[in-house]
């Protein structure tokens, strides 16, 4: 193998760019703000939405290495790699946060990563936590039988992914002011705002407790392009309790974008993403005029 060598993606077959969607809501329109949505949902059908801009660049490299990745128990990103690992025909073994599920039956998303082929491996909460230090990853590799795998971590934000997702904001372009996203690691809001024209900003909902994002972000715009990219800001009031946690509001808001649009809403990301928007659109955020577009990065797992 040389350093040239690269994983043929063709089976992934995606669809790029993925469409936007113009959604008729007078809670908006009456304010003076449109509404699009950017259907990377529509991307790929098992690797949905961020999940293929974030592994591709990654998996590109594989060249029929074992690939080597981190989530927990309803992990989409473990999903995503298991379904890709599959495709392409390569050995996905996923590290499980949560050593006391090892002795369980497993719930439908691990199930399916299994039912992909991929190796689940459990550890403890306390390993888990520091898996990016060398010598627990080191360990963690040998634990799992998988010395020489491709590390991708957790959510696949790495400098790859944000490079990947820089295209993100290419293919919007012109077409949005303000570009909304919920995050969790926050690697396609880095990759996104350094896609954005001049002009354009993004916005990000962080789906976790904790307000450590901005940094993440900060950090893995250094490593990408050498230095902060583009303009993008940060919302953490809508998180709802925390990752996967939800509110009878933020059902009740789900529950009826569904009704008034026709679209399946994914609860822990895009649902806290798009009840942001109405709030912020109801308190003056954005002026009349502007045209936001909000990033479907998933869709409601079966």
């Amino acid at each position: 193998m040389t350093g040239t060598d690269t994983c043929d993606l063709a089976p992934l077959r995606p669809r790029l760019p993925s469409p936007l969607q113009e959604i008729t809501d007078e809670r908006f329109e009456r304010l003076g703000v449109r509404l699009l949505l950017k259907r990377d949902d529509l991307i790929h059908p098992e690797l949905v939405g961020n999940k293929w801009r974030k592994l591709a660049p990654n998996l590109a490299t594989a060249v029929g290495r074992t690939v080597l990745t981190f989530g927990g128990a309803y992990s989409n990103h473990l999903r995503a790699t298991a379904a890709a690992g599959r495709l392409l025909g390569l050995p996905t073994v996923g590290v499980v946060r949560g050593q006391e599920l090892a002795g369980r039956p497993l719930n439908p998303s691990l199930a399916r990563c299994a039912a992909d082929g991929m190796r689940l491996h459990f550890v403890d909460r306390s390993t888990y936590r520091r898996k990016a230090e060398p010598e627990t990853l080191a360990a963690l590799l040998r634990a799992a039988r998988a010395e020489d795998a491709l590390v991708v971590p957790e959510g696949g934000s790495n400098t790859a992914a944000v490079r990947g997702c820089r295209a993100l904001g290419e293919e919007l372009g012109e077409h949005a002011d303000v570009v909304a996203l919920a995050c969790g690691t926050g690697g396609t809001l880095a990759g996104l705002a350094a896609g954005l024209p001049p002009g354009r900003r993004a916005l990000g909902i962080p789906v976790l407790k904790g307000g450590f994002l901005a940094d993440d972000i900060r950090r893995l715009q250094d490593r990408a392009f050498g230095g902060p990219r583009g303009s993008w800001s940060l919302d953490g009031r809508f998180h709802h309790g925390g990752y996967a946690r939800t509110t009878p509001e933020l059902d009740s808001f789900a529950d009826d974008f569904e009704r008034r649009h026709g679209l399946p809403v994914e609860r822990v990301y895009v649902a806290k993403m798009l009840h942001a928007l109405l709030v912020l659109t109801q308190e003056g955020t954005f002026a009349r005029g502007t045209t936001l577009t909000a990033v479907v990065t998933g869709r409601p797992f079966p």
